[in-house]
């Protein structure tokens, strides 16, 4: 009786649990397309890094048809432009650019600040980002790798608490900001053969939640947003599918949950994927699925041409 007992309890709190995940994920996924937070309240201007191209372009695309005026952020002057007269001949919304090169380190937060002085900033998109090959590669396989390993942080981890110092003083004497950094599934867990990237949106999500601890008492909310795959350059412009989401449809959905959650898949869609599809780390991590993912990748075995005596794959120690 007491194995019985103990056995209808647990499966009373698993139901429990599931039952509660599944009132949260409809209020956050399903009721927030009809109740959207008022995101021109949090203040006038939007600022988005990496602004040009795929979920950063969406985002400043989105805010600015929901009422904000956006400074984007790039390294590349034409297109930060061309995405600008899109902006206001669509919207007519304000837009200001800002050109700068996120894997240069420290040294461009001082141009960002100069040109953010005078603007009330309401909501900042942390979502520029880099990965370090196009396709799975072992760590040691990244060509030209002190430069990568430097330009990876610099981009994905540097830029995130760096442009947040930038507006959260202004943020918090008015009483009311919105942060959202842009980190990926890749973060949640580790990833083999994605290995830098995966650690560096792992340390989004870590800075994000601690951040969001600290500062949700003076009204600024810092939301994570992990999602899984978005069709864009990063991803090699994958076809949209149930499982892929476009850029504009993602970003409609996330902006969404704003107020209804600070942790998030971003839709419907990819919060499916992370409940059903997810893999146990035991299997992630086994030397099987490594090679069947290289093999699945077409890459090619670098180890062929990696001299034995460095060591590099076999983590022998030179002698």
């Amino acid at each position: 009786m007491e194995f019985a007992s103990l056995g209808g309890f647990t499966l009373s709190l698993n139901l429990l649990k599931l039952t509660w995940k599944c009132c949260c994920g409809f209020r956050q996924y399903v009721l927030s397309s009809l109740c959207q937070a008022n995101l021109r309240a949090y203040g006038q201007w939007a600022v988005v890094t990496g602004a040009t191209s795929g979920i950063g372009k969406a985002y400043a695309t989105e805010l600015a048809r929901r009422g904000l005026d956006v400074v984007l952020i790039g390294r590349s002057d034409e297109r930060l432009l061309k995405v600008a007269q899109k902006i206001k001949n669509k919207y007519g919304r304000k837009t200001h650019t800002i050109r700068v090169d996120f894997t240069e380190g420290n040294s461009i937060y001082s141009t960002i600040a100069r040109e953010l002085h005078d603007l009330q900033i309401g909501i900042l998109v942390n979502n520029v980002g880099m990965v370090c090959n196009d396709h799975f590669a072992y760590f040691m396989e990244t060509a030209d790798q002190k430069k990568k390993i430097t330009d990876i942080i610099n981009c994905n981890i540097l830029s995130v608490p760096q442009m947040s110092r930038l507006v959260l003083p202004q943020m918090v004497l008015r009483g009311r900001g919105l942060i959202i950094n842009i980190s990926s599934e890749m973060g949640l867990r580790p990833h083999p053969l994605v290995t830098l990237y995966s650690a560096t949106k792992t340390f989004v999500i870590h800075f994000s939640q601690c951040l969001h601890a600290e500062y949700k008492s003076e009204g600024i909310t810092v939301q994570c947003v992990t999602p899984f795959m978005v069709s864009t350059n990063m991803t090699k412009n994958l076809k949209v599918s149930f499982f892929v989401k476009s850029a504009p449809g993602f970003v409609y959905d996330a902006l969404n949950t704003v107020g209804h959650s600070t942790f998030t898949s971003g839709c419907l869609s990819h919060a499916l994927q992370a409940f059903s599809i997810l893999l146990p780390d035991w299997l992630r991590m086994s030397a099987f699925f490594i090679r069947w993912l290289r093999k699945s990748g077409n890459t090619k075995d670098y180890r062929k041409d990696v001299p034995r005596e460095k060591g590099c794959l076999t983590g022998k120690k030179n002698k």
